[in-house]
């Protein structure tokens, strides 16, 4: 997203970053079985100004914040403040900055209503940034309808519509916007899809083309880190840690890279390294992704007092995000299955589960039923999770460990060396245990 923000040096893309499929064909890439143009990896996320951050951001918001002092009817410097404001709780993990948006929004549209697409895109965005995914959905349309060709209603549309599990229709929007826009953004979203449908080669590939799509460095040290995050998933940390570095090279003190080097630490064994990459990551920025890893490092590093402090950090972060408007019942449901309450697991899962009903959502709600030990019901949504082919270790991890606990042992070695084959060092807290579960059904069978 570009024009709408002319003082913010913002680029608002809405990008939700997951992400399959034959050869990049750059104007109109396929997806397999669809036509799909051409989003940390981050589920249930959105891109918000892949080029404000840091100081940059800082700054544009500055500079709208004097000018609309002088000049208060300045409808569209609203829009572009709001945007600003969205983006950077996104950089800060402070989530008090949503509220802030939604008011300045709601005041661009207050001073000019007719055909005010940016303010109507940038509630878009900060109802994607909230996961409010039914209301981002109808701000996207209603953006559409006032710009048919607006790419980036497009991008808010699939976006919404792919974290609301509608796979054909998102891939449809994304297809749009690409054939409207070929730029980082949209090429982005194909390298999503892509990832999605289990052709991680072709999000790469995807990526790569975002990078080079690039207009900023701070745009290319962003498509850097996703890079690195798509070679770390499919085990190749050496070609992860190189696409870090080069984030790193392009954009200093990147924290997203930065956490990208600690993962790559611990993906090589060294703990020790990855913990102390991490306390630098959580220092700077403590949004609730890294300090729940920095914790989980503590944990089995057995170091539970400095663990359980992390933990803390965590609680007191989704109460901040909920006491500001965001919905975090998915992020619920994982770490408390994760870390011992089995119970407000299953409840923010079931929860999230009547919102929408994505792989990621089915997942969440497997791993809580697992956790529950209702283990006929978890294998019908770990089912569901992989029901696009998604080459996630994660996911393979929790449907082998259902079917483990079902007795389905063949099935459940199956998918444990399909989990280690993909990425061995997938998770901190569950790779040991992957390791070892794999041994004593190779011992059984």
């Amino acid at each position: 997203m570009k024009g709408p923000l002319k003082a913010a040096t913002v680029v608002v893309a809405a990008v939700t970053l997951i992400a399959g499929a034959a050869v990049v064909n750059l104007r109109g890439a396929a997806i397999p079985g669809r036509r799909v143009m051409g989003l940390p990896r981050t589920p249930a996320s959105v891109l918000l100004g892949t080029a404000g951050r840091g100081g940059s951001l800082e700054g544009s918001i500055g500079a709208l914040q004097d000018r609309l002092r002088l000049v208060p009817q300045d409808w569209q410097g609203y829009a572009s403040l709001g945007l600003a404001y969205v983006a950077q709780a996104r950089v800060t993990a402070d989530p008090s900055w949503y509220p802030k948006a939604e008011g300045v929004l709601a005041r661009s549209r207050r001073l000019h209503r007719e055909g005010n697409v940016d303010a109507v895109l940038g509630l878009g965005a900060l109802a994607l940034a909230r996961h409010e995914f039914e209301d981002a959905l109808a701000r996207g349309r209603a953006a559409q309808a006032m710009s048919p060709r607006n790419a980036d209603a497009f991008g808010v549309i699939g976006d919404a519509l792919l974290e609301l599990g509608r796979y054909e229709e998102a891939f449809a929007a994304f297809q749009t916007m690409v054939d409207t826009r070929p730029d980082l953004t949209s090429y982005a979203r194909v390298s999503y899809a892509r990832e999605l449908l289990g052709d991680v080669q072709g999000a790469v590939d995807a990526m790569r083309t975002a990078f080079e799509s690039a207009g900023t460095v701070t745009d290319a040290a962003w498509a850097a880190h996703q890079l690195g995050e798509l070679e770390l998933g499919r085990g190749d940390v050496e070609a992860g840690t190189a696409w870090f570095e080069r984030g790193l090279d392009l954009a200093p003190g990147d924290v997203a890279n930065l956490a990208g080097l600690a993962r790559s630490a611990w993906a090589r064994g060294d703990t020790r390294l990855a913990i102390e990459r991490f306390e630098n990551v959580v220092a700077r920025r403590p949004s609730v992704e890294y300090v729940a890893t920095l914790g989980d490092l503590y944990a089995i590093s057995g170091r539970p007092g400095l663990a359980e402090a992390q933990y803390a950090v965590v609680e007191a972060a989704r109460a901040l995000a909920r006491s500001n408007g965001v919905n975090v019942d998915l992020e619920v449901a994982l770490f408390d299955a994760d870390h011992g309450d089995p119970e407000s697991a299953l409840a923010a899962a079931r929860a999230e589960w009547q919102r929408r009903a994505s792989i990621h959502v089915a997942d969440a709600y497997a791993w809580a039923l697992y956790a529950n030990d209702r283990f006929e019901d978890a294998e019908r949504f770990s089912s569901r999770a992989l029901a696009l082919g998604t080459r996630n270790a994660a996911f393979l991890f929790h449907a082998a460990m259902i079917e483990r606990a079902l007795g389905h042992d063949a099935a459940a070695l199956r998918q444990l060396n399909q989990a280690l084959r993909l990425n061995p060092r997938f998770s901190v807290l569950h790779a040991a245990t992957a390791e070892r579960v794999r041994s004593e059904l190779e011992a059984r069978t």
